[in-house]
């Protein structure tokens, strides 16, 4: 068993799923849920591909850290 982190992004069409250790892995549903079921699928398959060939599937090294960003006001000069 291995668990990947799935990031999703509001687009028009529904979302977009993506994963963050295995970013060529990315899929669309017209619902979160939808797209979570083939983000689901994909990754279960490409990790069969992976087995069948020898090749090791990514592994999970993603680091999540909270990046303070100043949110200063701009002047506009002219």
């Amino acid at each position: 068993m291995a668990t990947y982190t799935a990031c999703y992004t509001k687009i028009e069409a529904g979302y977009m799923g993506q994963l963050l250790e295995w970013p060529e892995g990315i899929t669309e549903g017209g619902t979160l849920e939808e797209c979570r079921a083939m983000l689901l699928d994909a990754a279960q398959e490409m990790t069969k591909a992976y087995l069948e060939t020898g090749q090791v599937p990514p592994q999970a090294q993603v680091l999540f850290e909270p990046l303070p960003v100043a949110m200063e006001k701009v002047s506009h000069v002219g």
